[in-house]
C-alpha cells in the first residue's frame, strides 16, 4: 500500500430529500400540507442509495431502439434497462403523472408538483409522466375520448408493454408536435390529415421529435382541411394490430439520455381528432403550459440538489487547514446557490397553488399564472445551467468526475429552458400575453405588489420595471431583460412576504439592489450566510 486514503467526502444517501424547509413551507401556504407524509416519505426513498443508483444505472444503459425483429417484421420497439422500469413504477404509484385529474381536493395539482420536486433520481423518465400529466386539460376538448381514456391516464399503475390502450391497467401519454423545417414554428408542419367516412383521420408526414415515443398514446398535430388540428394517435390499435407509427431512430442527447425522443414517420397511421379542425395550437397548448410547469419545477429541483450537494461536500472536505464550509468565500458560494434555489422553489411553489386553483375555476388565479408561468418558465430554467456549473465547481475536481453525479446535473440542466419553448419563444410569450390579455398583467402585479413597503430594492424594482414597458418602440428586442426583471421581482415579492428573512434581505439586495456581481459567490456584506447556509444543509437519518 503506497498510501492512505482520507479527506474524502462520504456520499449524500439515506437522506430526506423533501426536508427542504422553503419547500414544506410553499406546501403548506399552498394548500397541500395534507399530503407531506405521503411527499416525505417519497423524500426518503429518493434519498436512498438505491434509489439514486437506479438513476445511475438509467442513464449508464440508455434505450435502444428495434425496429425490427430477427424475422424482419416491422416492431418499432425501445428497450429500456430494468433501472428505467422501476423508476417509472414508483412515479407512477405515488401519482407523479396525471393522478391529480382524478382528485377531488384542492391541493391536488400542488401535492403532484411536490412529489415532482422531490423524486429527483433521474430527470430522464420525468418526461413520459410530466406529458401523462399534461395531456389530461388538452384531451378534455373531447369529451368522448376524455371520458374513454382519462381514468387509464390517472390510473395508479405503470403498465408497459405494446398493447390496446383501453386493454391496459394504466396508460402514458407523449406528444409529437415539432417537424424539421419547422422546430418552434408548429404552423410550418407538413404532416398531412385526411378524413375518413367513421370520424377517423389518416396522418402521413415525418415528425423530428417525438417524445417518449414507447407511450401508449400521442397528441400530435397535422394539417387537416380545416387546418392545422390536434389528434390523439395510439401506438396500437383498437384490434390489436400495431399503427403505421414508425420509429426512424432515436436521438443521442446531450442529456435526458434515460429517455427516448424519436424521429417518426407516420405511414397513414390512424388517429382521432382532439377540438375543432384548425384550433389544433390552441388544444394542444393547455398541454404546452401544464408541461412548462413541470419544466419549472424540474429547473427548481435540479438547483436544490445542486446546492445540496454543494453543502454536504464542503462541510466534509479540508482545505488549507480548515473545512471549505468554514472558509469565508466559499460561504459566500454556497449561500448565494442557496438564495437562488429558495427562490426558485418559493415561485415553483406559488405557480403549483396556482394551477390548482386555476384548475378549480378561480379566473385571478387563471390570470396570475398566464404571466407568472411564463416569466418563471425564462428566468428559472435560464439560471439552472449557471447553478448547476457553480454547484459542480464546490467539490472542485471531484465534481467533474461522473462517479459524483454532478455531470449528470450539469447535462441536465439546460433542458428546460428549451423544452416547450426556447428563451426567445417564451420571452416573446411574455410580449404576446401582455397584449392580448391585460388582465394577466394586472394579476400579475396585483401580486407583486402585495410586498409593497416591505423593501426598497424591490420597490424601485417594480417602478423600474413597470417603467420599461411603457417604451414600446423596442420592446421586443428588450424582451429578455424584460421579462429577467419581471422574474426577479416575482421572485422578490415572494420571498419578502413568505420566506426566511436573510434569504429575502439577500436576494433583494443582490439581485433587485445594484450590487450583484452576476458570478455566484458575489452577496454583499451583511448577508446572514449562516442560516442561509443552515437552510440548504441535507438532513441525514
Amino acid at each position: 500500500m503506497t498510501h492512505e486514503v482520507f479527506n474524502q467526502v462520504p456520499p449524500l444517501v439515506d437522506y430526506d430529500v423533501a426536508a427542504d424547509p422553503a419547500f414544506l413551507e410553499g406546501l403548506a401556504r399552498e394548500g397541500a400540507d395534507w399530503a407531506t407524509a405521503e411527499i416525505r416519505e417519497l423524500g426518503r426513498l429518493a434519498g436512498t442509495s438505491a434509489a439514486q443508483e437506479r438513476g445511475r444505472l438509467a442513464n449508464e444503459h440508455p434505450p435502444v431502439l428495434r425496429t425490427h425483429d430477427r424475422y424482419g417484421n416491422r416492431i418499432d420497439e425501445v428497450e429500456f434497462h430494468p433501472a428505467w422500469h422501476q423508476l417509472m413504477d414508483t412515479a407512477v404509484a405515488y401519482g407523479l403523472h396525471a393522478a391529480p385529474w382524478a382528485a377531488d381536493r384542492a391541493g391536488a395539482h400542488v401535492a403532484r408538483a411536490a412529489k415532482f420536486y422531490v423524486w429527483r433520481t433521474d430527470a430522464g423518465h420525468g418526461c413520459p409522466i410530466s406529458m401523462t400529466y399534461a395531456v389530461v386539460p388538452a384531451l378534455r376538448h373531447s369529451p368522448d375520448l376524455a371520458a374513454a381514456y382519462e381514468p387509464l391516464l390517472t390510473a395508479g399503475a405503470y403498465d408497459p408493454g405494446l398493447r390496446p390502450p383501453l386493454a391496459k391497467r394504466g396508460l402514458l401519454a407523449g406528444m409529437s408536435m415539432t417537424e424539421k423545417q419547422g422546430g418552434s414554428d408548429v404552423r410550418a408542419g407538413t404532416t398531412r390529415a385526411e378524413p375518413q367516412a367513421d370520424g377517423t383521420y389518416v396522418l402521413t408526414g415525418h415528425k423530428w421529435f417525438t417524445s417518449a415515443p414507447m407511450c401508449d398514446v400521442f397528441l400530435v398535430l397535422a394539417q387537416a382541411p380545416g387546418g392545422l388540428t390536434c389528434f390523439l394517435l395510439p401506438r396500437v390499435l383498437p384490434d390489436g394490430t400495431r399503427n403505421a407509427m414508425r420509429l426512424q431512430r432515436l436521438k443521442d442527447k446531450l442529456g435526458n439520455r434515460s429517455n427516448a425522443s424519436a424521429e417518426v414517420e407516420y405511414e397513414g397511421a390512424l388517429a382521432w381528432r382532439v377540438g375543432d379542425e384548425g384550433r389544433g395550437v390552441r388544444t394542444i397548448i393547455e398541454m404546452v403550459n401544464m408541461t412548462r410547469l413541470d419544466c419549472v419545477i424540474g429547473a427548481a429541483g435540479g438547483m436544490r440538489h445542486g446546492v445540496t450537494q454543494a453543502v454536504h461536500h464542503a462541510a466534509h472536505r479540508q482545505a488549507f487547514g480548515r473545512y471549505l464550509v468554514d472558509q469565508p468565500l466559499m460561504r459566500n458560494v454556497l449561500a448565494d446557490l442557496a438564495v437562488e434555489s429558495e427562490a426558485a422553489t418559493a415561485v415553483m411553489m406559488r405557480l403549483a397553488g396556482a394551477t390548482d386553483r386555476s384548475v378549480r375555476g378561480d379566473a385571478t388565479e387563471t390570470s396570475f399564472k398566464r404571466l407568472g408561468l411564463a416569466v418563471s418558465k425564462y428566468w428559472v430554467c435560464k439560471r439552472a445551467p449557471g447553478h448547476a456549473a457553480e454547484a459542480l465547481e464546490c467539490l472542485g475536481g471531484n465534481g467533474y468526475i461522473e462517479e459524483s453525479g454532478m455531470p449528470r446535473l450539469f447535462r441536465e440542466s439546460p433542458l428546460g429552458s428549451i423544452w416547450e419553448g426556447s428563451g426567445n419563444v417564451a420571452a416573446l410569450d411574455v410580449l404576446r400575453a401582455m397584449v392580448k390579455e391585460p388582465h394577466a398583467v394586472e394579476a400579475f402585479f396585483t401580486e407583486v405588489e402585495q410586498a409593497t413597503g416591505a423593501d426598497r430594492d424591490l420597490d424601485a424594482a417594480v417602478d423600474d420595471v413597470k417603467a420599461s414597458l411603457a417604451d414600446t418602440a423596442t420592446i421586443e428586442q428588450r424582451a429578455r431583460r424584460i421579462v429577467e426583471r419581471l422574474a426577479l421581482v416575482l421572485q422578490g415579492s415572494l420571498l419578502v412576504r413568505h420566506g426566511h428573512p436573510a434569504v429575502a434581505d439577500a436576494f433583494c439586495a443582490s439581485r433587485l439592489g445594484g450590487d450583484w456581481g452576476q458570478a455566484y459567490g458575489t452577496l454583499p456584506p451583511g448577508a446572514d450566510v449562516a442560516a442561509i447556509i443552515e437552510r440548504a444543509t441535507p438532513k441525514l437519518g
